[in-house]
């Protein structure tokens, strides 16, 4: 039974992880425009890459936030289900926070490195 709920659990973090990364690859297509001058304004492959990880991870922080909100709140509603473990262990809630955090971040740095490495000409030429 526990490596089927660990095979949709897997499933579950591998379509968040495509959902959130198709969500900022969409972003930064429609903002090339805006990254090439920026880029051609001066701003450096840090400053692009810091920008849009920074707004790809917000919602997914404060996603974590109100998770974490409500596994505490309702950690004893779902007490009977868990099998030997505690709803409100620390471990097990900062490793699956750590783990989707992970997760979020690598879908969110590789759109951003795509368009950090974006040539300026080329992107406004796009415009």
């Amino acid at each position: 039974m526990m490596w089927l709920l660990g095979i949709f659990a897997g499933a579950e973090l591998l379509l968040a992880t495509v959902g959130i990364y198709g969500a900022v690859a969409y972003t930064v297509e429609q903002r090339t425009g805006e990254i090439g001058v920026r880029m051609a304004l001066g701003a450096q492959t840090l400053d692009v890459l810091r920008l849009i990880v920074n707004q790809g991870m917000r919602p997914v922080i404060f996603g974590l936030l109100v998770g974490l909100a409500a596994a505490l709140a309702l950690g004893r509603l779902i007490a009977s289900q868990l099998y030997q473990t505690s709803a409100h262990n620390p471990v097990l809630l900062a490793v699956t926070m750590s783990i989707l955090g992970l997760a979020a971040l690598l879908a969110c740095v590789f759109p951003a490195r795509r368009a950090a490495l974006l040539d300026p000409v080329q992107a406004l030429r796009t415009e």
